[in-house]
């Protein structure tokens, strides 16, 4: 009976959605995928998934990208928000401005550009207002 609850686990996730732009393919527009894409190759427009964005070391972006986790160690230029997590992983290079609430920049890669970790109020922490003041007066002599 267990076997039978691992066999079907296994199976589904097998059932995940799985895409790959390969080395060599070139596509210019928007693409919108559910799961996890790999792309080798080059993309010039717009990359959506909800799931993973693995870029390769050989891939080259160019546009916009949203994704739940990016996981990056090609080359992305433009405008990046992913909803979990970005990786920019050696050798990678990520030129733009980018929205995640985890960033995570490896030793060997690179990062130009405006990260946007969704602080939307820093609060300076003050000492509570005195309400009663006593006034002490010195005069010299």
């Amino acid at each position: 009976m267990w076997a039978m609850k691992e066999r079907n686990s296994e199976v589904d996730g097998l059932n995940e959605n799985f895409t790959l732009l390969g080395r060599g393919v070139d596509f210019k527009g928007v693409v919108s995928f559910d799961g996890t894409v790999r792309v080798d190759g080059r993309v010039e427009g717009e990359i959506h998934t909800t799931g993973t964005l693995i870029v390769g070391e050989h891939a080259v972006i160019k546009g916009v990208v949203s994704a739940g986790v990016l996981m990056n160690s090609g080359k992305i230029n433009g405008t990046i928000t992913a909803n979990e997590k970005i990786q920019i992983l050696k050798p990678g290079i990520l030129v733009g401005d980018i929205r995640t609430p985890i960033i995570a920049i490896e030793e060997g890669s690179h990062f130009h550009g405006m990260c946007d970790m969704g602080a939307t109020q820093w609060r300076e922490e003050l000492p509570a207002p005195i309400e009663s003041q006593s006034t002490l007066s010195i005069a010299a002599h």
